[in-house]
């Protein structure tokens, strides 16, 4: 029995881990604010994260909503590439907020006639009741909680950019710029984009928008609206190196620096370019 013992103890101490250096307390990592909010009967959270030295000061800066951004979704990326572009001074400070979505489909996307998306996503059709809710609910406060500069810009992809889309077109004045990654233009037959042309274009905030090698309906809506578009726009045509699944983590940095630009003249020295048609004179190449 004691040579049992013997070896028992010594195989848990063989499997103990050694530090070489003494650990003198632990505490919680804490970088920002959750608040549990509910819509479309669903509970969700809004993540707040304020800007390094924020509580140190008086400035107040702009507010990036970032759709998606759950903590099971976009939120850890994004909130990385925010701070890694502060790092480089490639996109000036915010306050950044990650707004979860619970039923994507219902929340970003309006009613759709067409056959086979509503048998596979029959809850969709409620962005209108997501965007009011977002715009006079969740922005206030914000607002009421944080030192903002008065200006506020939305991202969203894929579904989300659809919804970022939408905003820009039916009420551009709701944010200051807007950024679409790879925005889902093929759904309801490519309806907004139709809708946008049909508009004839009015002066609207800066978008950012671009789109991978989605190919089909989605390349189409969104060539379509790009074409008509007469502000300030910056187009990112990434058919040649991205896929849909990863343009967020390859256009976000550059959606930022568009939407937040800083006056660091390094940037292009160290490949930290905007890789895109900027202007209103955009063109959609064949």
């Amino acid at each position: 029995m004691r040579i049992l013992s013997f070896l028992v103890a010594a195989i848990v101490l063989s499997a103990t881990p050694t530090y070489g250096q003494d650990v003198i307390e632990t505490e919680p990592l804490t970088i920002g604010t959750s608040y549990l909010v509910e819509t479309h009967e669903a509970e969700r959270k809004v993540h707040v994260v304020t800007p390094q030295g924020y509580d140190d000061g008086e400035q107040a800066y702009p507010i990036f909503i970032m759709l998606d951004a759950g903590l099971k979704q976009d939120f850890f990326l994004a909130l990385g590439v925010e701070r890694w572009n502060q790092l480089w001074q490639r996109s000036a400070p915010a306050i950044f907020v990650g707004v979860e979505t619970v039923d994507r489909q219902r929340e970003l996307l309006p009613p759709t006639s067409t056959a086979g998306e509503q048998e596979r996503y029959p809850t969709a059709g409620e962005s209108d009741a997501f965007r009011e809710w977002l715009s006079s609910e969740i922005l206030p406060m914000i607002r009421s909680q944080y030192r903002d500069d008065g200006r506020a810009f939305l991202m969203g992809e894929s579904a989300a950019g659809h919804f970022v889309i939408e905003t820009w077109v039916n009420t551009p004045e709701l944010f200051n710029g807007y950024a679409a990654l790879s925005p889902s233009l093929q759904w309801n037959g490519q309806q907004l984009s139709r809708h946008f042309v049909d508009m004839g274009e009015t002066e609207r905030p800066p978008l950012f928008i671009s789109f991978a090698n989605e190919g089909g309906e989605t390349e189409e809506g969104i060539t379509r609206l790009v074409a008509e578009v007469r502000s300030d726009m910056c187009y990112s045509d990434r058919r040649n190196d991205l896929v849909h699944a990863n343009t967020l983590h390859g256009l976000l940095p550059e959606a930022l620096q568009y939407l937040l630009p800083t006056e660091a003249d390094w940037l292009d020295e160290y490949g930290l370019t905007l890789r895109c048609e900027t202007g209103r004179d955009a063109s959609v190449a064949d």
